[in-house]
């Protein structure tokens, strides 16, 4: 008898995974690949979605070979900011833009000229003027520098929704992609910013559907139900408000570390906004004050010059134990270092673990600032940590030292955000309860530290 399993495409900015759950959301198969970059028509490099567009088809054709599964769904978390634009005919026109590619200052002056206050578009969009990474403000920059293209857009879709495209061919627009730091949506009238209307923007956008919703397909012999995707970020905290009923934040790490708390529904103030805190909508529809930090980028970039000066390989610091000794003596120059560690000069350093130690030291102190963002004015006595930094030793004993109130957790879950992505469409093709014990936790103390 075949296994009845569920497919998710988890497509990070970096690695692009598939995997395969079963019933009780089991992992029954996972693969990863890293696919090739392009350009877009100014040498920018970006994500190829010709080439991400064959390997989802030819990742599911293969899965759907297997003799001994099921396949009776499949879903897409992907990341955010992110639009693929197709004409009337289906057909690709643009490329899909890098969220960090620099934004001219000339358009940004004519936005705001256009349409008012940045501060009062950003606390109204819930999203601070983040260039690139507000999605719609790439829709505004391809209106205006390349019209001709943007005349020929039939729909603009977010990454996770063009994902699901690929495979269902029906358009659709979902509310945690939109929701993400995109500056499209109204948080205050739950619609699309009047800019949005008064540039034609929204007229690209399909309809929006149920976070929850699918599609049911036929491919090649049988029916699948296609779910429509999610943010990945908003995908990730789904397990946790399944598995949870008192208040939390979630630290869901990755290139980005994303403190969430879908527990405070505050309005935005202007502080805030300047601190890059935002709002994103969860799966039903409801805010979520968010702050980010670019932690996982700037450990990569760092690892990298680590490894190279004291001649050890980029994997090393996964050996790393705590060490409070490294902390005690460093901690004296510690305070000139936020922010700036990519300028320390590593002679200083006796040898790879001290370096090492204060790294994260210094990525810990910009944590504290960035989840306490979140945290403020709410009764959270927890914090969960997924993704990588949840699994990094020295990272999550130094976090609860920085937390010595709260109760801090690392969440080992099997691929939160695809988890999250199964989760959601769970009532179109599983008819077992959700286990309670997807998540398991492991408890960091202050007091684990004294040595």
């Amino acid at each position: 008898m075949k296994l009845p399993v569920i497919v998710i495409f988890d497509v990070g900015k970096t690695n692009k995974k598939v995997l395969v759950f079963d019933e009780q959301y089991k992992l029954v198969q996972e693969q990863s690949a890293q696919l090739e970059e392009t350009t877009d028509e100014d040498g920018f490099p970006c994500e190829d979605v010709h080439v991400l567009t064959k390997w989802v088809q030819q990742k599911f054709t293969e899965i759907l070979s297997r003799k001994d599964i099921d396949v009776r769904a499949v879903n897409f978390s992907a990341y955010g900011a992110s639009f693929v634009c197709v004409d009337a005919r289906g057909n690709v026109i643009a490329p899909l833009y890098n969220y960090l590619k620099p934004y001219p200052e000339n358009l940004k002056r004519q936005f705001y000229d256009m349409y008012g206050a940045e501060t009062r578009i950003a606390k109204e969009t819930a999203s601070p003027f983040l260039g690139s990474l507000n999605s719609g403000m790439q829709l505004y920059r391809l209106k205006h520098e390349r019209p001709g293209i943007f005349e020929s857009v039939a729909f603009a879709l977010h990454l996770p929704q063009f994902l699901s495209y690929i495979l269902s061919d029906l358009p659709a627009s979902e509310i945690t992609s939109i929701g993400c730091h995109t500056a499209l949506w109204d948080f205050q009238k739950s619609k699309y910013h009047a800019w949005v209307q008064k540039e034609n923007i929204d007229k690209r956008f399909a309809s929006i559907l149920p976070s929850g919703s699918s599609i049911p397909i036929t491919f090649p012999d049988h029916e699948i139900e296609v779910g429509i995707g999610l943010h990945d970020s908003s995908a990730a905290l789904i397990p946790y408000l399944s598995a949870f009923k008192e208040s939390f934040v979630l630290i869901s790490t990755g290139t980005w570390n994303i403190s969430l708390n879908p527990f405070n529904h505050t309005e935005l103030t202007d502080e805030e906004l300047q601190q890059d805190c935002l709002c994103y909508l969860s799966y039903e529809g409801k805010p979520v004050k968010a702050s980010r930090l670019f932690a996982g980028h700037e450990h990569e970039q760092e690892i990298k010059r680590l490894a190279s000066h004291f001649n050890r390989s980029s994997e090393s610091y996964q050996g790393v134990e705590y060490n409070e000794a490294f902390v005690y003596d460093l901690r004296p120059s510690n305070e000139i270092l936020l922010h700036a560690f990519s300028q320390v000069d590593l002679d200083q350093f006796g040898s790879y673990e001290a370096a090492y130690h204060l790294l994260i030291w210094n990525i810990v102190q910009q944590q504290l600032r960035s989840t306490n963002l979140v945290l403020q004015g709410t009764s959270v006595k927890k914090i969960f940590v997924d993704g990588g930094f949840g699994k990094n030793n020295v990272y999550m004993t130094m976090l609860a030292k920085a937390f010595p109130r709260l109760d801090i957790y690392a969440a080992t879950i099997s691929q939160a955000s695809a988890l999250g992505a199964a989760l959601a469409i769970h009532k179109h093709w599983n008819k077992k309860p959700v286990s309670a014990d997807m998540i398991d936790l492991k408890h960091y103390s202050k007091q684990q530290m004294i040595k």
